[in-house]
């Protein structure tokens, strides 16, 4: 018959102890002393799309994740829309989305952008800071579409181009 020793005991301890102490970080995520962001898997996540073209049309935005589909929405001029959802385990998170407006007439611009991913959004050692709150808006700067990570603290945006293909 196997004996269960300290050891056993000790390790048993530890593991439900890293899990309490990693379930109650994820439940009380809003508390001011919570990991730096990024550091955690399963990291909450706020993405906000502002409908900021030019032209005043209705943006069109489809985004999906390997995991989630959010379908297609119809975003009027001026209005936001946004979604939220926790990194996965392997931090290997990234929403795609696919944006659209009429140009006048026939028309249309078209372009595909990684709205969040772990490597750009989520990485403490990164190029970009890490956003809990991501909030995009598109902007033109001359004749190139962009799209601009902005900052609530008035900071100057991170812009990306955007790719006109899938």
């Amino acid at each position: 018959m196997a004996s269960i020793t300290n050891s056993h005991f000790i390790l048993l301890f530890l593991i439900s102890s890293t899990f309490i102490v990693f379930t109650l970080a994820l439940d009380f995520s809003d508390v001011a002393a919570e990991a730096p962001d990024g550091f955690l898997p399963l990291a909450k996540k706020h993405v906000v799309i502002r409908n900021t073209v030019e032209n005043g049309e209705e943006l069109n935005i489809h985004c999906k994740s390997s995991e989630d589909d959010l379908g297609h929405i119809h975003l009027k001029h001026g209005h936001t829309w946004d979604f939220r959802f926790h990194v996965n385990m392997s931090k290997s998170t990234k929403f795609r989305c696919h944006f659209w407006w009429y140009a006048g007439g026939t028309d249309y611009f078209n372009y595909w952008f990684d709205i969040f991913k772990v490597s750009r959004d989520d990485k403490p050692s990164g190029r970009y800071p890490v956003c809990k709150e991501c909030i995009w808006k598109l902007n033109q700067y001359g004749s190139e579409d962009i799209i601009c990570r902005i900052n609530r603290d008035g900071s100057d945006p991170w812009c990306f181009t955007m790719d006109d293909k899938p």
